[in-house]
């Protein structure tokens, strides 16, 4: 499966209905194969964000800026790796995903991390943990072995869930196609792609006073779509 970790890529996300997803999964059974680490095919995510005081990566995003970043540390549970991520859009719409190793999931930045952080970006951000958040995700792989969709579900922020029925699809592929088998499905199904972060979904709703204009149409439909 590494060569199909897409750690520099295109990202392509969709909000679903849960009553969705076993439809689009029998739509496409015959095109993926499901993901399985240590017998386990869904996995639990835990991940500490961190930001500015004033949450400039937040805003870098909400104002529409075409480069930015988001940094994390991620713990894979069943696995139980613990890395500092490190994830960069381009200019360019392209996603570049750098990580290291480290030992749990910390509540601040030691100097090795913040010095991981500064070589990618060339920027002494000062940091500071943001929100956490915790979703279970099982990945597919196309038979060409080109791309990895993830299918998020039972997301929750600082322990508080978010929606029992969403669900967050990310089709990962080197360059965009839609020609995609979930693509196309999800087009049948009459879903069309959203620009959304699970980071800021959760800091718009965890902290009303933060700027969020730009995502309540975001937020508008995510709940037409789960309330339907």
């Amino acid at each position: 499966m590494d060569s199909v970790s897409l750690m520099k890529r295109v990202d392509t996300k969709f909000i679903i209905h849960t009553d969705q997803l076993p439809q689009l999964l029998d739509n496409i059974y015959n095109d993926y194969k499901v993901l399985e680490i240590n017998q386990n095919r869904v996995m639990t995510y835990k991940s500490n964000y961190f930001d500015t005081p004033n949450a400039n990566l937040y805003l870098l995003h909400h104002n529409g800026k075409a480069s930015r970043v988001k940094v994390r540390i991620r713990n894979y549970v069943e696995s139980n790796l613990f890395f500092l991520e490190v994830k960069q859009k381009s200019n360019k719409g392209n996603t570049k995903k750098s990580r290291i190793a480290i030992q749990s999931l910390n509540e601040k930045l030691d100097e090795k991390s913040l010095s991981f952080i500064h070589k990618l970006t060339g920027k002494n951000y000062p940091l500071k943990k943001s929100i956490n958040n915790q979703f279970n995700r099982f990945t597919l792989v196309n038979n060409q072995m080109t791309e990895r969709v993830t299918i998020d579900t039972n997301l929750s922020y600082n322990a508080i869930p978010f929606d029992e029925n969403l669900v967050i699809i990310e089709l990962k592929q080197s360059r965009h196609n839609r020609h995609s088998s979930v693509h196309a499905s999800l087009k049948n199904l009459g879903i069309q792609p959203m620009r959304i972060s699970k980071y800021c979904m959760g800091m718009a709703k965890n902290y009303p006073s933060l700027k969020q204009n730009s995502f309540k149409s975001k937020f508008k439909k995510i709940t037409k779509i789960t309330n339907s």
